[in-house]
């Protein structure tokens, strides 16, 4: 099978060696993530196996049958074409030799004086095409596209009209339909909504390439991959298993390296201080010199400094009422075109509610106009009494004073708070020592993330509006920003593309569509799980009533089957409204979880009842 290996890699920066004498083979089927703190080299590994960074010394070889693709985290995209057109220059060759095909078949009817030459070359543009089916080209472009979140309504749009997001999802697009063998993904999720997320992890599972893929996305480490290759300190390490099998093996490594360490630094202090007790001794001095011998020799065992211990100290909130917001009929439109009507949901005391569509669906919208950034052009906007609210925007470049540092803007936006309590709150969200007095024009995006999530914290608000403030931050600082939210007792509205972090934070899921807002009491997997379970039995039904059609003649119904029917719309009827009843219950002032947890079990098993009466239904109809 092909692979690239990697062999006495060699890359150091100043005095800092990024890759110490790293060997590793890479098979061309493996589907491997790479974990690594910031700064480990993740990303310029996946450089130097693309060619685009050199080495200090040692080799990449890689099999010359095995086409590779790379995408960069970054890619800068300026197109007049449309979207699919330019997605469709993956095949500009074949389009080439067809355009030469036709302009050789005019210059053969007419007669042309080369025609010898004409028909070498017309076979061979016949030999190249055979392998080229330009009706399935297509068909696997628009695929990838709508996959990727463009509708085809969009295929026509100019490449230059599109965002950075955007132009970086045609741009992943363009890189799959190469069909390469083995592909180099950097952060290929940051500009994906967590829609879209789902159908690329999806995609990733069912594809026959293999790949090395960095990611701050957990989920995506633990579910897309079945190999992990760890940076640390100059070494490579490759494990075989997901994210969360890595961990354990590596906090096992970890362990029984602490354990050698701690063997290694007490055997090396007994030797020092015999070499002192016996340094001057005549009849000893030659085993001293010979202790200091094996000393400078010793290879020195390292193990990796541990992460920062987080703690947080949240003051006690103020109570708010039972119903911390009500929104009823919101529509929104930006000039003929409607984001979303018939936008209507209650958010409860207490409730963590986790806001899920695609990009574009308008979730930045809602929460503008819930905290009064854009004015309300239909519905209306209620907070229930003693609600304090604050909010985290998505684009913290326009919410943060460039020109303040870190302290400053705190002290700036919390003046009540000491100054003590800021920089342990700071340290917190790991910015120690001298990181307080950064500049905000020179933090990075995760940087910046971590500041404006520390000021919503200290604002001392019974209800938190987040949008997005998983953006930018790599797996700690979300492990981080996980810990802190959980701790908060407040209530919460939040939006968020990353699976893990909604699964362990979300109370109850809402859904925007452009026809409204639908709710989902429970986790984010059994929303997910829900919808899935709808969309087969939506399958399911039509199949069955396509097959009726076919297949049965039309039944006349007899006075029994007639009675049978109305027992069973009545039976309909009854398990409809135990399933209200029972999610009226679950939405009431309560933060009994266990008690909830018995409503969601017993829910889900009267919706199983309900779809088996409604296929029976439908059968009898």
């Amino acid at each position: 099978m092909s692979s690239i290996i990697l062999k006495d890699i060699q890359l150091s920066y100043g005095e800092r060696d990024l890759f110490n004498k790293i060997s590793v083979d890479f098979q061309q089927d493996q589907k491997i993530g790479i974990a690594g703190r910031n700064g480990a080299g993740k990303s310029t590994l996946l450089r130097v196996i693309a060619g685009l960074q050199p080495l200090d010394s040692g080799t990449v070889s890689i099999s010359k049958q095995m086409k590779i693709a790379f995408l960069p985290q970054e890619v800068i995209l300026n197109s007049e074409k449309t979207i699919f057109d330019e997605a469709f220059t993956i095949f500009e060759q074949y389009t080439q030799l067809e355009q030469e095909q036709r302009t050789i078949e005019e210059k053969l009817e007419s007669g042309h004086e080369d025609a010898a030459d004409l028909l070498e070359r017309y076979q061979y543009i016949l030999d190249a095409l055979a392998h080229f089916n330009r009706t399935e080209a297509e068909k696997q472009t628009v695929n990838l596209l709508q996959g990727l979140g463009f509708s085809k309504e969009k295929f026509d749009t100019s490449v230059n009209t599109l965002s950075v997001g955007w132009k970086m999802r045609l741009v992943l697009a363009k890189l799959l339909l190469q069909q390469a063998d083995f592909y180099l993904f950097d952060e290929p999720t940051n500009h994906l909504d967590i829609v879209t997320k789902e159908w690329f992890l999806d995609f990733l599972r069912e594809s026959p390439f293999g790949y090395l893929l960095v990611t701050h996305d957990r989920y995506f480490l633990d579910k897309a991959c079945d190999w992990i290759f760890e940076l640390s300190r100059g070494n490579g390490s490759l494990y075989h298993g997901n994210y969360t099998a890595y961990l354990k093996q590596y906090e096992q490594q970890q362990a029984d390296l602490k354990s050698a360490y701690h063997l290694q630094q007490k055997d090396i202090a007994r030797k020092k201080e015999t070499i002192e007790r016996f340094r001057a001794s005549a009849s000893k001095a030659r085993m001293a010199q010979s202790m200091i011998k094996q000393l400078e020799k010793i290879e020195l065992i390292e193990v990796e400094p541990p992460e920062p211990t987080i703690s947080f100290s949240f003051p006690e909130l103020e109570r708010a009422g039972r119903v911390v917001l009500t929104i009823n009929n919101l529509a929104y439109s930006y000039g003929d075109k409607q984001l979303f009507k018939n936008v209507s949901c209650e958010i409860q005391r207490g409730q963590k509610v986790a806001l899920v569509a695609r990009n574009g669906m308008g979730k930045s919208t809602l929460f503008d106009l819930i905290v009064g950034k854009l004015a309300l052009q239909t519905g209306t906007v209620t907070f229930g009494h003693n609600v304090h609210t604050a909010f985290f925007e998505q684009d913290q470049t326009k919410a943060l004073h460039q020109n303040k540092t870190v302290l400053e803007e705190l002290e700036y936006s919390c003046p009540k708070v000491s100054e003590q309590r800021l920089r342990a709150f700071l340290g917190s969200f790991l910015f120690v020592g001298d990181d307080v007095y950064k500049k905000i024009s020179m933090l990075s995006g995760g940087e910046r993330n971590r500041v404006a999530m520390v000021k919503v914290l200290l604002q001392n608000a019974n209800f938190l509006i987040l949008d997005e403030p998983t953006n930018h931050l790599d797996l700690y600082a979300k492990s981080v920003l996980l810990q802190a939210l959980q701790q908060y007792t407040g209530t919460m509205f939040f939006v968020s593309h990353d699976h893990q972090f909604i699964q362990e934070l979300a109370t109850d899921i809402a859904e925007l569509t452009p026809n409204g807002l639908f709710y989902y009491p429970g986790t984010y997997e059994a929303y997910l799980a829900e919808k899935k379970s709808k969309e087969t039995f939506v399958d399911e039904r039509k199949v069955e009533r396509k097959e009726k059609e076919k297949n049965e003649p039309q039944k006349v119904q007899t006075k029994e089957s007639q009675k049978n029917l109305r027992e069973l719309e009545q039976r309909i009827q009854k398990l409809e409204k135990k399933i209200a009843e029972a999610t009226k219950k679950l939405t009431a002032d309560t933060h009994d979880y266990d008690a909830s947890k018995k409503i969601i079990d017993a829910i889900a098993v009267m919706q199983a009842e309900l779809e088996s009466a409604l296929r029976e239904w439908e059968k009898s109809a």
